[in-house]
């Protein structure tokens, strides 16, 4: 019996999650369970997912941005459809594809200062080909990056991460220097030792949604070319059109020598991902027929991907999305920022274009403190999970955290995004936050619970606190007041919200805890993994 796709649809819908139990990422199904977003999805269009019960979510995650041009877009199903019915000859490899042309022709003539091409299939191949290119037309071995820096999760591009939570266990990575983020002096330590080959920098950090202060990256490109070193921008998020320019980049006035591409490009089909350089660079690292396959990737350059890029662009220009970037962007940064001066927990509103930050900060009055509190001390992080599942469960709204121990929602809508979608996530805001900032309501409860739900396997454990609480707990033990620990006892229950009173915290042992957890012991903690970074 051959393979039916529609049939299989339909037979074997719902067992997504235990499929992932079973042969892939055990960890995945636990954490889209644990925050609440385990819900079977059926279809996609444009800015709007469909549950499998019809319900309708506005998507402002866009699969970390590849969905750029909204879900579905039809010039993109067109040109795939077209490539599929010609029956292209693909990747004969000894041979020059003429789309893979077209589309280099496309990206250089948007990129005036740089002259070549390097096809791949991700946004962390193509940093890997950037590191590679860096230190082979310099000669020397290192990179210097960024804290919070994330470029992806291959060997390479891992060396460049400045998050530990990706690098921890798979040392030793390729020779480097971390630097903080806007720091000129600390970049020019590292210059001047004379061996680094390259600076990688995003303009704006995915992780935090950081926006590059005025003047750094220009002066940054000065020193480096004034010591013999290469500026890498990584626009693998912020490029074709995510921030109001098709590249991030050309707000800061500056001439990388190499620049990454992915996501967006894809058209939200095929995988994708492009190296452009200047000519010295490839000059250097294609020096003579015998390195042709120096640096290469067997799918690099197939037909469908090249399509899909080229459709891409197309649709850029012609339905003016980086102009509709600009607008609509602006108009969430001004409602956003309206809500900036209504609610007192939101500390900074940041961004470009359609990448924007919401930054959530300490209250100033004595009420939200103590609930804020609580939820810090577990683990920072847990309020703006808080916003993002109340921005799911009550309006529909796909959000994520813009990076793990940080309180920062990012939004990454569609480039499509229409003035009224924009009006109805501003709304579905500000009535989270209302609710937030009415210390009665339940969605505090809620908050609470993210800091003591678990589900139990069987054992006791005793984890460290840094303060008292009391309460009973709801089918589990409760917090002894005095003790400084939680106990967990077992059965079906859990760590209830009344474990957690204003002022005290009881959870944060618990999700200490979860670095390294006891095999069998614990399942899960509602909300304590934010996904943003997981692949951005």
């Amino acid at each position: 019996m051959g393979f039916d796709l529609p049939s299989a649809l339909v037979e074997r819908a719902g067992e997504g999650a235990a499929l992932w139990s079973r042969y892939l990422n055990p960890q995945t199904p636990r954490v889209v369970r644990s925050i609440g977003f385990d819900r079977r999805w059926v279809r996609a269009d444009g800015s709007y997912l469909y549950d499998g019960s019809g319900a309708r979510y506005l998507d402002f995650l866009t699969g970390f941005g590849v969905f750029g041009l909204g879900r579905g877009h039809p010039t993109i199903r067109k040109a795939l459809h077209d490539v599929l019915d010609a029956e292209i000859a693909d990747l004969v490899q000894m041979d020059t594809p003429l789309l893979a042309g077209l589309l280099g022709e496309a990206l250089v003539g948007r990129a005036p200062n740089l002259d070549r091409v390097y096809m791949c299939n991700s946004g962390t191949e193509a940093v890997e080909a950037a590191l590679k290119f860096a230190r082979c037309a310099t000669g020397r071995p290192r990179v210097v990056y960024c804290d919070h820096a994330f470029h992806g999760l291959t060997a390479g591009s891992l060396s460049v991460n400045g998050a530990d939570e990706f690098r921890r266990g798979f040392g030793p990575l390729l020779p480097g220097a971390r630097v903080p983020f806007g720091d000129l002096d600390a970049l020019r330590r590292e210059v001047a030792r004379g061996d680094v080959a390259a600076f990688i920098v995003e303009p704006v950090q995915g992780k935090g949604v950081a926006v590059a202060p005025p003047g750094y990256l220009a002066e940054a490109s000065n020193l480096l070319h004034r010591h013999g070193a290469l500026l890498i921008c990584d626009e693998v998020q912020t490029g074709i059109g995510r921030t109001g320019r098709l590249f991030s980049y050309e707000h800061d006035g500056v001439s990388p020598d190499i620049v990454t591409v992915a996501k967006t490009l894809s058209g939200g089909f095929v995988p994708i991902g492009a190296t452009l350089a200047t000519g010295r660079v490839f000059d250097k690292v294609y020096s003579s027929m015998d390195r042709m396959l120096v640096h290469d990737s067997t799918f690099g350059t197939n037909s469908l991907a090249m399509a899909a890029g080229l459709a891409t662009l197309s649709v850029i220009d012609d339905e003016g999305l980086i102009s509709n970037a600009v607008t609509v962007g602006a108009q969430l940064m001004e409602g956003l920022r309206s809500a900036a001066s209504r609610f007192e927990l939101i500390a900074d509103v940041r961004g470009r274009g359609l990448m924007i930050g919401i930054e959530f900060g300490p209250p100033r009055s004595r009420r939200l403190r103590s609930r804020w509190r609580p939820l810090t001390l577990a683990r920072r992080g847990l309020f703006t999970q808080m916003v993002v599942g109340a921005l799911f469960e009550h309006h529909r709204v796909l959000t994520q955290t813009a990076g793990d121990h940080m309180d920062v929602l990012k939004i990454l809508p569609p480039l499509t995004l229409t003035s009224d979608d924009a009006g109805a996530f501003l709304r579905a805001f500000d009535a989270v936050m209302e609710s937030i900032h009415d210390s009665t309501r339940p969605l505090w409860h809620f908050g609470w619970g993210l800091t003591t739900r678990t589900a139990l396997r069987g054992q006791r454990m005793r984890v460290p606190t840094r303060s008292r609480g009391t309460g009973p707990g709801a089918g589990g033990t409760g917090v002894g007041a005095g003790a400084g620990r939680i106990e967990v006892g077992a059965g079906d229950g859990a760590v209830g919200d009344g474990a957690v009173g204003d002022g005290a915290v009881g959870g944060l042992g618990v999700l200490d805890f979860l670095d390294v957890p006891a095999p069998g012991t614990l399942e899960s903690v509602h909300g304590v993994e934010p996904l943003d970074g997981v692949g951005t």
